[in-house]
């Protein structure tokens, strides 16, 4: 490091007030009953791009914004023509969410980048950190969407998917918020992966993994993939109470066993050693037609299963799909999966995950590592081929909901490690 690791430290907890100041802010305006909202292509995500703009502007960087929408805040290097530095994260939540979920990345680049300032440094390269839009896939049920779109890589369809709770188009929404449609759907790239040397993400912990472990960082070691099914019909057939059970068609007995078949494929995984998760996030039946004493003749559920290796996917889809044959036979029912969506697995770059350990080590910051149990805009830039790693910051409480429980103490050791290796690619 071209500056001593105290230096560094010292200066990264100078920003305690700029990083308190700012995630105060950007809670006040987007709270909800409960937590806070910041909606996707929504007055939610819009507030939080306006005040992250505002800090960006008063450091002085050059800002841009792509035609996703995606904003990029640039402290520029001594070569321009280098591949640059990226940090980052999204700035959306889930309904009712936390206030740390994601936007921790984005304000994790800010103070890299102040810090760099502070201390006199002018980077080698161009470093930018990216507010990336749209990665809370619930609104739209689409991956990636932001970062996806800078790379030119937005699924076929996803513009006409359409937001959960306003019935808009993806296109419609994108567009308000200024994005050029007409170059998102033409998948044109803004982004290059060869003009890109390395990203990284600071994301909270999403399971106290870290709080078990009495740490207060970890580097990540990769982004599982999924296979994902959002609208899953169970069709069966509505009867009467009092139906014997050999004649019923039950869609609600036929759902449950669709549950604990997975439940059982996952402790089957646990016990050989290999993670994976699935999560059942809808699960009801038609709120039109259901009663006490009817027996239920459809189930609506969403499917989200995902793991660390390629190939464990395809055996675990296999699986899935083996039993959902089994069951349609044994209940009587139809089940129709619906669209398909996927997402590559997104181990973290090696040389990246060495550099970031080297950063911690140098600074005295304890940390582990961790896999990550949940998907990131990280991953999109490892199937673009850029070298990716990520940070997460203990976190009591998971992320999605309410009551994250992310110290300032602990995102600013995260946040100087971050700094850390920043300092020693770009001196």
């Amino acid at each position: 490091m071209t500056s001593a690791p105290g230096t560094i430290l010292s200066a990264v907890q100078e920003q305690r007030q700029f990083v308190s100041d700012l995630f105060d802010e950007l809670r006040e305006g987007s709270k909800d009953v409960e937590g806070v909202t910041r909606d996707t292509f929504g007055p939610g995500e819009q507030f939080g791009y306006r005040v992250i703009e505002g800090r960006a502007r008063e450091m002085g960087l050059q800002l841009e914004y792509d035609h996703g929408a995606n904003l990029y805040m640039k402290l520029p290097g001594q070569n321009t023509d280098s591949p640059r530095i990226m940090m980052g994260s999204h700035l959306d939540s889930v309904k009712r969410g936390g206030n740390f979920d994601g936007a921790a990345g984005v304000v994790g680049g800010l103070v890299a980048q102040r810090v760099l300032q502070q201390l006199g440094i002018t980077p080698s390269c161009d470093v930018t950190t990216m507010a990336i839009r749209a990665e809370e896939s619930v609104w739209f049920q689409v991956s990636y969407i932001g970062s996806r779109t800078a790379f030119g890589m937005l699924p076929d369809g996803a513009l006409e998917a359409k937001r959960v709770d306003t019935g808009d188009t993806l296109a419609a929404h994108m567009a308000e918020c200024g994005a050029d449609i007409e170059k998102v759907r033409a998948g044109i790239p803004w982004l290059n992966a060869k003009d890109i040397r390395a990203f990284v993400e600071i994301h909270i912990e999403q399971a106290p993994q870290l709080i078990e472990a009495g740490l207060p960082a970890a580097i990540g070691t990769g982004v599982p993939g999924n296979f994902r099914y959002p609208n899953i019909h169970i069709q069966g057939e509505y009867a009467h109470v009092g139906l014997p059970r050999r004649f019923r068609r039950d869609a609600a007995l036929a759902a449950s066993d669709f549950a604990l078949g997975l439940d059982e494929m996952w402790q089957a995984n646990d016990a050989d050693g290999r993670p994976m998760a699935f999560t059942i996030g809808r699960f009801h039946t038609n709120p039109e037609e259901h009663a006490l004493t009817i027996v239920p003749g459809e189930m609506s559920l969403s499917l989200d299963v995902r793991a660390y290796d390629k190939e464990h996917l395809d055996e675990l889809e296999k699986e899935l799909l083996e039993r959902v044959e089994g069951i349609e036979t044994a209940r009587g029912v139809q089940i129709d999966l619906g669209a398909r969506a996927s997402a590559p697995v997104a181990p973290s770059h090696p040389d990246v995950y060495s550099a970031l350990t080297t950063a911690a080590e140098q600074l005295g910051v304890p940390t582990m590592p961790l896999a990550s149990p949940a998907s990131h805009d990280a991953a999109t830039f490892t199937a673009a081929g850029v070298p990716t790693g990520m940070l997460f910051v203990r976190n009591e409480n998971g992320s999605h909901n309410p009551h994250e429980a992310m110290e300032i103490d602990d995102f600013l050791n995260t946040a100087a490690v971050m700094t850390g290796w920043l300092i020693n690619e770009v001196s």
